[in-house]
């Protein structure tokens, strides 16, 4: 069978066609995240990660409010009720810039507002969400604790009832955007179960100091939340969510993001060492032009855009409501692992100059080494696999 005659040229940049699959409205929302993300992260992000601050969260969350990007995927309350491939792309333009900005968005919307907004009662949605929506609130999600990470069921955070109040006492760890959060939303064990509360960070007995000395995702807040007896109204609890059953389910829908961040990182590694490739010249010609740089060019475009095929498939079916969680741990496991292969193997290409924060690959390389590890590391997604596949639960 041969080439049909008029087939568009070969795009180094899409090519297997997949725009093609896209929208006008999801390349709109595309090319908006880009530009937002060119103009407003990637001039400043080397020196945020090198001095490990994102000095300008604030602003830039109130920003990415104006654009509709925070909790863009939920209905009402001041949210875009986008579709779940535009929700995807944002997060893949964004975590081109950098995981910590992706991870900024995707805590904010997909976890704390996700969590309000499935599980919450309406006085706590109306409360909350709008000024969340609009970038004037910033929220934070706190499950993970200092021992238990990947067995959540273990936590030690709990809350009590005294009269009709709750008083919540515990700790919680590797919280992004704690230090600058307004609200969090956090998970204790009581009586009843699992069962999670919207925390006012001003109130007594909270505070999230933040952590330092991180050699990943460096621009971007990560924080401990401390809580010692802090007393809340006997409305400050999620109404709709007992047992692990919500904050999983939080936790799903971020993973659907990071499925397409994770592709975000590798395809600015990828576009760095193309371009460095075919100027960079050694032996008398640009290292592009010999068959070792160009098998692993070949083997990288294969896993990105793979990645991006996956990605799209699985926000198809979510945005048919038929995504089920092993097929969000599908992608998660192979979209992180293959693009930090891709990030290593672009830094090959680059040499020494890959350890350069004048390039990004280093930096998305050591960020991907988080990605890789938060909501859910890869052994977990192996296990719930393997659970899919055999019907035999080997977590315990």
């Amino acid at each position: 069978m041969g080439v049909r005659r008029g087939a568009a040229s070969f795009d180094p940049g899409d090519p297997l066609g997949i725009d093609e699959l896209l929208s006008d409205e999801e390349l709109a929302v595309r090319q908006t995240v880009r530009q937002w993300s060119a103009e407003r992260v990637l001039p400043h992000v080397a020196d945020w990660y090198e001095r490990g601050e994102l000095p300008v969260v604030r602003e830039l969350t109130r920003e990415l409010g104006a654009l509709g990007a925070l909790g863009m995927s939920l209905e009402g309350y001041g949210c875009a009720g986008a579709g779940a491939v535009q929700y995807g792309l944002a997060c893949l333009e964004l975590e081109a810039a950098d995981s910590g900005i992706r991870s900024l968005v995707s805590v904010q919307g997909s976890l704390a507002m996700y969590a309000i907004h499935r599980f919450g009662s309406e006085e706590q949605k109306r409360h909350w969400l709008p000024r969340m929506a609009a970038g004037e609130l910033i929220g934070c999600f706190g499950l993970t604790e200092p021992d238990h990470g990947s067995d959540p069921a273990g936590m030690r955070t709990h809350a009590k009832r005294d009269g009709s109040d709750w008083v919540l006492t515990g700790r919680k760890m590797w919280i992004t955007n704690g230090s600058v959060a307004g609200v969090a939303v956090v998970w204790a064990q009581t009586d009843d179960g699992i069962r999670g509360f919207v925390v006012p960070t001003d109130a007594p007995g909270f505070s999230a100091p933040e952590i330092r000395h991180k050699w990943s995702l460096r621009a971007s807040i990560t924080s401990e939340l401390v809580l010692d007896e802090v007393r809340l109204p006997a409305d400050a609890v999620l109404p709709e969510a007992t047992g692990l059953r919500g904050p999983l389910s939080c936790l799903s829908h971020a993973r659907y993001g990071i499925v397409w961040g994770a592709m975000g990182a590798a395809r600015a590694c990828f576009e760095a060492a193309l371009d460095y490739a075919k100027t960079r010249e050694q032996f008398g010609k640009p290292i592009g032009g010999f068959q070792l740089t160009q098998a692993k060019l070949a083997d990288m475009a294969l896993e990105l855009h793979k990645g991006i095929l996956l990605a799209h498939h699985l926000g198809r079916r979510l945005d048919a409501g038929r995504l089920r969680p092993e097929q969000v741990s599908f992608g998660k496991l192979n979209n992180v692992r293959e693009a930090i292969d891709i990030c290593r193997t672009a830094r090959t290409i680059l040499g020494a100059n890959g350890i350069s924060l004048e390039y990004p690959v280093m930096r998305h390389a050591t960020n991907l080494e988080s990605v890789l590890t938060y909501e859910g590391t890869a052994e977990m997604h192996q296990l719930v696999l393997g659970k899919a596949l055999t019907g035999i639960d080997a977590f315990r």
